[in-house]
């Protein structure tokens, strides 16, 4: 659940079979043509890898969010790495982290965007 006003950027979920550093499955955020409900699996390309940093009570860890195209998707076929991401877009994404997180008394601290490459060393690292 988010808090009253707040909304996910794009379609926000996870990778089945995957840990992330904080012990939850690694976080994806899909760019696709029309949001879809909830459970659903979606095949999808990573076109890069947000790296970021989450702080709690004075523990700070990694909290990286792969980013990933739809491979249906119509709308972002053009889409092949992050750099082909708006900066507009990203100053959304990571406002809309930051600020998330700052309601749940968490700082997030966004370190860099990292092309495919890094997003598919990412995800090797952490399935299960």
């Amino acid at each position: 659940m988010l808090p009253v006003g707040s909304v996910f950027p794009y379609d926000f979920g996870y990778v089945p079979g995957t840990r992330a550093e904080d012990g939850d499955p690694v976080d994806v955020l899909l760019w696709l043509d029309e949001p879809v409900f909830t459970g659903a699996v979606v095949r999808a390309r990573l076109i890069g890898v947000l790296e970021a940093e989450q702080t709690e009570d004075g523990k700070t860890e990694r909290n990286d969010r792969l980013l990933a195209v739809a491979c249906d998707s119509r709308d972002h076929e053009h889409m092949r790495t992050e750099k082909e991401i708006d900066e507009h877009v990203r100053q959304e994404i990571e406002h809309f982290f930051v600020s998330y997180h700052k309601l749940t008394k968490k700082t997030f601290t966004v370190l860099g965007y990292r092309g495919p490459a890094a997003a598919k060393r990412m995800l090797k690292k952490t399935m299960l």
